[in-house]
C-alpha cells in the first residue's frame, strides 16, 4: 500500500469521502455519506477506452490526463473552494488506482491531508459482504409481527422517536414491501446500493442494546435481504402486535394516504393480483377504489389476501412466533404507539437477559 493510501476502517478518521469515479458508477453504489466529483465524467470515460481499443494506450493516457486536470481544477474552483486549510478528504475511485491517485496528489500539493482509499470501491464492497455478517452476529434482534395494517411500522417509527434502536428495512429499501408497497416518488435502489445502506445502519448500532425490526420476506420490492440477517432475523425473538380489523383498516388507510388521493395509481398493482384472485375479484376491488370505497377495499384485500399470507409464511418463517409476546393495539392513535414503544424500551434489560438463558440452554 501506498504511503498515501488508507484502508476501509479508517472511513471515519477523514471530515469527507470523495468518489471520483463517473457518476453513473457513483449511482450504482457509493459509500454512504460520500460526495461525488467526476475525474472523468460517463462520457469522457468511453471516449478515453474508445481512444485505447482503436488507437493506442499512450493517445487515450494522453486524452485522458488533460480531461482528469481540467476536471480537477473545476472542483478546486467550485466543489473545494471553500475548504479549510485542516480539511483532511478520503478520495476513492474504482480499485484505488490512477483517477483516487490524481485527484489525491493535487489535493495534497494544494496543502490538504488528502488520501486514497487502497483498493478503492472494490476493497469497500468486499469490506461490506464480510462485514455485515460480523455485524449481525453481535445484535440482539427484536422481530415486530403481526397481520399487514396492524401497526408494525408505526411502532417502529414511535420505538426510533423514543430512543430505541431500529433497523427500518423498508425505510431504506424505499418500499412498502407488498403488492402496493412502492413509495410515491421514490425509485429504488440497486441491490449493492441498499446492502451498503444496511451496512452502514448496523455499524451504527450498539450491540449491547436491543435492535428493533420489522418481520420481512426475503424481499423487499426487488430487492434481497442479506443472508446472514435474514437467518438471524428468523431465530431472533418475536413481539407480535394484534389489532381488529377495524383499526387496521384505519391504520392502512392512514399509510397508504398517497394511494386514496390518487386512485390511477392502484389500478395497476391490483392487476398484478390477477394470477392469484382472478379477473372478476380484481376487477370487483378496481370498483370499488373508483367509487371511492376505500374502507370496504382495505377490508377485502386484509381478508382475502393479505391475511391468509401471511398466516401461511410468518409461523413456519420465524421459529419464535409460537413464544412471541403479544401486545394489543386498541386504536389507530400516534399516541398508542408512543405507550406501546416505551413499554418495550423499558422491558429491554428483562427480555436480552432471557435470549441469553436461551442461548445458553441451546448451546
Amino acid at each position: 500500500m501506498k504511503q498515501d493510501a488508507v484502508n476501509v476502517a479508517q472511513l471515519q478518521e477523514f471530515d469527507e469521502i470523495v468518489d471520483v469515479r463517473s457518476p453513473s458508477e457513483y449511482e450504482l453504489d457509493h459509500i454512504p455519506g460520500a460526495i461525488n466529483c467526476p475525474v472523468l465524467s460517463d462520457e469522457e470515460r468511453a471516449r478515453v477506452g474508445t481512444i485505447h481499443a482503436h488507437e493506442s494506450a499512450f493517445a487515450a493516457k494522453k486524452i485522458g490526463a488533460a480531461l482528469v486536470a481540467r476536471n480537477i481544477g473545476q472542483h478546486l474552483e467550485e466543489a473545494f473552494a471553500d475548504k479549510p486549510k485542516r480539511w483532511r478528504p478520503l478520495i476513492y475511485c474504482w480499485r484505488g488506482g490512477q483517477r483516487s491517485a490524481s485527484m489525491t496528489s493535487v489535493l495534497r500539493q494544494t496543502g490538504w491531508d488528502a488520501r486514497r482509499l487502497g483498493g478503492g470501491y472494490k476493497a469497500f464492497r468486499r469490506h461490506v459482504i464480510n462485514d455485515t455478517d460480523h455485524l449481525v452476529a453481535r445484535l440482539s434482534l427484536n422481530v415486530i409481527c403481526g397481520l399487514t395494517g396492524s401497526g408494525k411500522s408505526a411502532l417502529l417509527r414511535a420505538l426510533k422517536d423514543e430512543g430505541g434502536q431500529v433497523l427500518d428495512l423498508e425505510s431504506i429499501a424505499e418500499h412498502r414491501g407488498s403488492v402496493l408497497g412502492a413509495v410515491p416518488g421514490s425509485t429504488q435502489p440497486g441491490q449493492k446500493m441498499f446492502e451498503s445502506r444496511v451496512w452502514q445502519a448496523l455499524n451504527s448500532f450498539d450491540p449491547s442494546r436491543q435492535v428493533y425490526v420489522e418481520a420481512e420476506s426475503r424481499r423487499i420490492g426487488d430487492l434481497r435481504l442479506p443472508q446472514s440477517l435474514m437467518h438471524a432475523m428468523r431465530a431472533s425473538q418475536c413481539v407480535t402486535l394484534q389489532a381488529s380489523t377495524a383499526v387496521r383498516v384505519q391504520l392502512l388507510l392512514r399509510e397508504y394516504r398517497h394511494l386514496v388521493s390518487s386512485p390511477a395509481e392502484l389500478t395497476p398493482r391490483l392487476d398484478a393480483l390477477v394470477w392469484l384472485h382472478g379477473r372478476k375479484r380484481v376487477a370487483q376491488w378496481n370498483a370499488l377504489a373508483s367509487a371511492n370505497d376505500w374502507e370496504t377495499l382495505v377490508r377485502e384485500l386484509l381478508e382475502r389476501h393479505y391475511d391468509p399470507a401471511y398466516r401461511k409464511s410468518s409461523l413456519s418463517n420465524y421459529a419464535e412466533m409460537t413464544h412471541a409476546a403479544t401486545l394489543k393495539v386498541t386504536e389507530a392513535s400516534p399516541d398508542e404507539f408512543v405507550t406501546l414503544a416505551q413499554n418495550l424500551i423499558a422491558e429491554e434489560p428483562a427480555r436480552r437477559a432471557s435470549a441469553a438463558g436461551h442461548a445458553r440452554i441451546v448451546a
